[in-house]
């Protein structure tokens, strides 16, 4: 991928030098689609049928929620929500190669967030199902087997439903409202910022948590992860010129169903580690009960949904990787394609927002074009609305389609190096730091029962700085960019914001859904923006200024402005020196 960036990069100076008013005219027509995008097509089609599958076994196994409703309810919106954005995404590819002339323009790729599905499962919908569930529930209370239990989880699950509703438009506006500065914060913060908050996210959300579920059966999953690598990682060409993707499903799913014949046969425990599934593939097929959405009964539910909020950093990220990569979008155009795609699945009731992959570069290199974002949006749609998810859900298994997650996770940190200057590895390398406090707290969540132990200690200290991580690691990484090219003013004006964010927990949240707080107001002024619920930290309570850990964060985060500041007044032939460094280098 390192020549073909180059080729790209060099090709883009060119036109900008040879065409006046920068409008490139090109001979050579969009090639939209290719052979590449048969392997683009398996791998975003994949990620997205990896992230459906992820978002109901995740409310099955966790919080038992009822698998047919997540299915019949909130998959359908869900992959609307992906269908508007990938045609939407395959219509500004033709308009990019016809801006610049380009033949080879590859399209954004858009499906589901990664990051939100395990925040809106684990924190939002999860909680919220719980929550409404009666107090004294029968002792073999399993809403997805036995019918008179899934209506006593119905109630349940529809508020859950609503306001996970609630919360996708709320995203969506905000990112809509937001897209009016995105270019503005591209220009400003540091490649090595920007790319670092995704090396973070790509290597504990997307490569490390479903590695865990490949381990679970290696037999399928380490022969799976090792096609997927050989292919798309060392692109290595498969017999037949099968595409990677294609091939991992085909063998590893083989195998899989070839070991559940022999544990059918002579018992031999090999899927123990495997969760059976009660779902009738057949009950999914053609859900209408999705359209209840349009009875807007879920605005009743939008005072729970005011203590979460969106943020569109990863947007403008992908952005970055994507001019990285050679095709260079308008920021706020993709930007607005997310919005508009998130609000369109929440107002058909979906419940993960969508987002465009930071694995540009990656689809890029598997030669994709803009064929393969068409055919992703067709097929992922269809699953939704005509429900032969269902089928998928059954019979693909985890360990056979979760690599591709991590393969992308792969491509996204290396590509933060390369696209990053050499003396801004430490800042890409820092801002990975704040993820592993997310990994760490979403595994004692999950075996830790006495949540009294997050109230204080290194457990509360996990916690604070796994809230909000990826505005801390984009903070981190660009104040210590800005400290490698001696920057000073520029690092206090970086830790002056991260001081006020940690004040009201936009970072550094205590709370378990990592809900804001308005500091200094009284219970009876909180309480209106800090509705009831059973939460993780419910009984967290703000202490005074110099005892509350989150405010001893951004206090600290002031004194290191203020310091940074003083500095700088004797730093200033060391910013001459370091600039000299820079153009030496």
């Amino acid at each position: 991928m390192t020549g073909e960036i180059g080729r790209f990069t060099l090709t883009n100076l060119l036109i900008a030098k040879a065409v006046p008013n920068g409008n490139p005219v090109s001979k050579n027509r969009y090639q939209w689609a290719a052979t590449g995008d048969v392997n683009a097509f398996f791998g975003l089609m994949l990620d997205n049928i990896a992230g459906l599958v992820l978002t109901v076994s995740l409310l099955a196994g966790v919080f038992k929620f009822p698998e047919q409703f997540a299915i019949r309810y909130m998959i359908p919106g869900t992959a609307i929500g992906v269908l508007v954005g990938d045609l939407l995404f395959f219509v500004m590819a033709f308009r990019l190669a016809k801006r610049t002339g380009h033949g080879k323009v590859t399209a954004m790729p858009l499906g589901l967030d990664t990051p939100s599905t395990f925040g809106m499962v684990l924190f939002v919908l999860g909680p919220a199902y719980r929550a409404a569930l009666p107090e004294n529930l029968p002792a073999d209370f399993n809403p997805s087997q036995i019918a008179e239990h899934y209506e006593i989880a119905l109630p349940a699950a529809m508020h859950a439903w609503q306001i996970g509703i609630c919360c996708i438009v709320a995203s969506g506006i905000f990112k809509l409202l937001c897209s009016i500065g995105s270019g503005w914060t591209r220009r400003v913060v540091p490649r090595a910022g920007l790319l670092g908050s995704l090396a973070a996210i790509a290597l504990v959300l997307i490569g490390f948590l479903p590695l865990m579920d490949i381990l679970a059966l290696p037999l399928v999953g380490i022969v799976a992860l090792a096609i997927i690598l050989v292919a798309l990682t060392a692109r290595m060409k498969l017999p037949f010129k099968i595409p990677g993707a294609l091939a991992s499903l085909i063998v590893a799913g083989g195998m899989f169903y070839l070991l559940k014949l022999i544990d059918r046969v002579y018992d031999t425990g090999l899927l123990a580690s495997v969760e059976k599934q009660d779902l009738d593939a057949y009950e999914a097929l053609l859900p209408y009960e999705w359209l209840h959405v349009f009875s807007f009964e879920w605005v009743n539910a939008a005072t729970d949904s005011l203590k979460y909020l969106a943020t569109v950093i990863g947007g403008i990220d992908c952005t970055e990787s994507a001019a990285a990569a050679g095709d260079d979008y308008y920021t706020g155009s993709i930007i607005s394609v997310e919005a508009v795609a998130t609000v369109a699945a929440g107002l058909c009731g979906g419940v993960i927002q969508t987002t465009p992959y930071i694995g540009h570069p990656a689809y890029k290199a598997m030669g994709g074009r803009a064929a393969y974002t068409l055919a992703t949006a067709l097929f992922v749609g269809g699953a939704g609305l005509l429900g032969y998810f269902g089928f998928l859900y059954l019979v693909i298994p985890k360990a056979a389609v979760f690599p591709i997650l991590v393969f992308i996770g792969i491509e996204i940190t290396s590509q933060s190096f390369h696209a990053t200057p050499t003396r801004h590895y430490p800042a890409v390398a820092f801002a990975c730091l704040p993820a592993l406090a997310v990994l760490a707290n979403l595994l004692l969540g999950k075996y830790v029962t006495d949540q009294s132990l997050f109230l204080s200690g290194e457990l509360l200290t996990i916690r604070i700085l796994s809230g909000g991580f990826i505005i801390t690691s984009l903070i981190w990484a660009s104040a210590l960019a800005a400290m490698i090219d001696r920057k000073l003013k520029t690092v206090a004006i970086y830790f002056v914001v991260a001081g006020s964010m940690a004040f009201f927990g936009v970072i550094h949240s205590p709370y378990g859904s990592g809900r804001l707080f308005l500091p200094f107001l009284p219970d009876w002024v909180l309480s209106w923006f800090q509705p009831a619920t059973q939460e993780t930290l419910q009984t967290f309570t703000l202490d005074p200024l110099f005892v509350n850990p989150v405010y001893q964060f951004a206090i600290a985060y002031f004194i290191v402005a203020v310091l940074m500041l003083a500095l700088s007044l004797f730093a200033k032939e060391s910013a001459a020196e370091a600039e000299i460094e820079n153009l030496e280098s």
